[in-house]
């Protein structure tokens, strides 16, 4: 669907767009295109996307932070506010970065790999003290092949220059809000085209 439908899913949220080119960032109703040089731009509501987690943020628990964590530090805070693995968590952090690793992919061309492949050689950032913005969710087991299980996260910099999907990260001051869902809608692909011919019953 175009950006501009998505948008009318919900004002938060992650994912792609077509042919894979970068990785995506809703944040209040505005989203960010993280380009495969990790560079952040604004597109269109004319370009389409493929898959997106979208959700209208309304915050239920507030983290602060104050001292230097890790992100599996910031991971087990997340676990110890919303215990219950099994509901969706949307996740906002906002605050200071001692170092941010992130990656993002380029656009690929039919036919297309697996995003195993495409993630072999993906280019991968770090940033050191930086301050920004991490949005995403963590996501219970059961959606495996839907989307990806645990935590899903991407970052935006304070300025929007730059970002990208987490692979880690160490932080100082800052502030977890969370919020959660107990129900999802999924809205498949057009049944023409690529979808309706893929194999899905494979293990990918």
């Amino acid at each position: 669907m175009t950006l501009g439908e998505l948008k009318r899913h919900g004002d938060f949220g992650i994912g792609t767009f077509d042919r894979l080119d970068g990785e995506m960032i809703l944040y209040q109703g505005v989203v960010y295109q993280i380009r495969a040089d990790g560079r952040a731009v604004t597109p269109p509501d004319q370009l389409t996307t493929p898959f997106a987690a979208v959700t209208r943020f309304q915050p239920e628990r507030n983290i602060t932070l104050s001292g230097p964590n890790t992100y599996a530090d910031v991971r087990r805070l997340i676990d110890q506010a919303v215990p219950n693995q099994n509901i969706f968590a949307a996740v906002l952090i906002t605050g200071d970065f001692a170092a941010m690793h992130t990656r993002s992919v380029p656009a690929q061309n039919k036919p297309y790999r697996p995003l195993a492949e495409v993630t072999r050689t993906q280019p991968e950032f770090h940033l050191q003290n930086v301050t920004g913005t991490v949005v995403g969710f963590r996501l219970p087991p059961y959606v495996k092949g839907l989307n990806v299980p645990g935590y899903h996260l991407h970052f935006l910099s304070a300025d929007m220059t730059c970002g990208g999907h987490i692979l880690d990260f160490q932080m100082g001051a800052g502030q977890i809000s969370l919020g959660t869902a107990h129900q999802f809608r999924m809205l498949l692909p057009n049944p023409h085209g690529g979808f309706a011919a893929a194999d899905l019953s494979r293990e990918r």
